[in-house]
């Protein structure tokens, strides 16, 4: 296990010789990132980064159990100096904060209501030499397990003709997930795992694809929730392990009711910015 190094957030060559001067925002940001990482302490376990290929297109294809998810999948691939492009809900995108930001590291906007142009995009990126996340649950999956996938991922690779780096992350949610209140406890392990490439096949269809995808990301869910280093600090801490491994998070079909107006983006909610900003302004107990 390891934390951020001070180090590693004033490296000159931690993006490689001669990164792209039109990345200077993204690199910024990932050594701000760097240097929160240390402060809270945060343990890692990241192991697979050699599969991230060091040019070239690729699909990393993760379950989702947190918003800092894409923080820490983005961390796994800078062993190999890439930059991952995430795509996101278009609404991020639109938000006075995040939007800027997210335009400026080339993340990609998807309007669930016309998906169309952001498979387009990814498509493009991806034929460009670009690594491209997606979170195939289409949301945070609520009972930490990994749902139904979207097809989508598997039919970028299958046009692009790039390969799919299956991934599991574990423990952010621990800090930041939806139904929970932010908590920015220190010393939290972190795992994140990166399978082997998987390539898609000549006249392989998309939804033969995704099973694949989908048997290699549930082995790798699977042990990175079985070799997580640290356990639940007693009963009432349990909400954030699976029912079967003892935990009290929901079971997958009352996740499902609970996600549903995520995936269709019908819920209203408030952002996860929005979730901090209330936080601070919250006044202290006496």
């Amino acid at each position: 296990m390891d934390t951020a190094r001070w180090r590693d957030v004033v490296r000159r060559d931690l993006f490689g010789r001669r990164p792209d001067p039109r990345d200077r925002a993204y690199r910024t940001v990932i050594r701000l990132v760097l240097v929160a990482f240390r402060l809270l302490g945060f343990r890692f376990d990241v192991r697979g980064s050699e599969h991230v290929p060091a040019a070239g297109g690729a699909v990393v294809c993760s379950n989702h159990v947190s918003y800092l998810d894409f923080t820490f999948l983005g961390l796994a691939a800078l062993p190999r100096q890439r930059l991952v492009r995430f795509m996101a809900k278009e609404s991020v995108f639109r938000h006075g904060v995040s939007g800027p930001l997210m335009r400026a590291m080339h993340h990609i906007p998807v309007d669930r209501r016309a998906g169309a142009a952001a498979f387009d995009l990814a498509v493009r990126a991806l034929k460009d030499g670009e690594v491209v996340g997606v979170f195939p649950e289409a949301t945070i999956s609520s009972s930490f397990q990994v749902k139904d996938l979207k097809a989508g991922a598997a039919r970028m690779a299958i046009s692009a003709g790039v390969p799919v780096l299956p991934a599991a992350v574990w423990g952010g949610q621990r800090v930041f997930t939806k139904h929970h209140p932010l908590e920015l406890r220190r010393g939290v392990a972190v795992t994140v795992v990166l399978g082997e490439p998987i390539h898609p096949e000549p006249g392989e269809e998309p939804r033969q694809l995704l099973q694949r995808i989908r048997t290699a990301m549930e082995a790798l869910v699977d042990s990175a929730q079985r070799t997580y280093p640290q356990q639940p600090a007693g009963p009432e801490d349990r909400w954030w392990q699976p029912v079967h491994l003892g935990g009290t998070a929901p079971t997958l079909e009352e996740a499902a009711r609970l996600d549903s107006g995520d995936v269709r983006g019908t819920r209203p909610r408030t952002s996860p910015l929005g979730r901090v900003r209330a936080l601070v302004r919250r006044p202290p107990t006496r």
